[in-house]
């Protein structure tokens, strides 16, 4: 499983993560929150991942526009990339690990994230405690 989080000027945009044949997309629902309020961050962390991956058609990309446009209130993408930060999230065998995504060097899109920046969560925990500890480090990125 697989989720984003992208932050741009202190709020939190906590897409649904679909599957798209080998690939990832975007979709309904959006979560939006200030990263300030820890409850209402946790919650649409909570909510994205309990969605999980629906698996979908895969759309035609070319004449895709991004949701997220409408809730931050930008006219292209690459509007908002500028100053916004993408935080990947996974699970895998019940592990979660969290990341910021480094921009690409062209300054378009991001890259995977660098090794030394993945946060590994305990194993076994819960939804809720991940999605908790998620908001705390997304927080934390921000304070410091």
């Amino acid at each position: 499983m697989m989720w984003h989080l992208y932050v741009r000027k202190r709020t939190a945009y906590v897409p649904t993560v679909a599957r798209i044949g080998l690939g990832y997309l975007d979709i309904e629902p959006w979560a939006v929150a200030s990263v300030a309020d820890t409850r209402a961050l946790k919650r649409a962390i909570l909510d994205a991942m309990s969605r999980g991956n629906p698996n979908i058609p895969v759309p035609n990309l070319r004449t895709l526009k991004p949701v997220v446009l409408k809730y931050a209130k930008v006219k292209s993408w690459s509007e908002f990339e500028k100053g916004t930060s993408l935080w990947r999230i996974e699970e895998r065998d019940g592990r979660y690990r969290v990341a910021p995504k480094q921009k690409a060097r062209d300054g378009r899109g991001w890259e995977d994230p660098h090794p030394e920046n993945i946060r590994l969560l305990p194993v076994g925990i819960s939804l809720e405690e991940a999605a908790e500890q998620i908001a705390s480090i997304v927080q934390s990125s921000l304070a410091s």
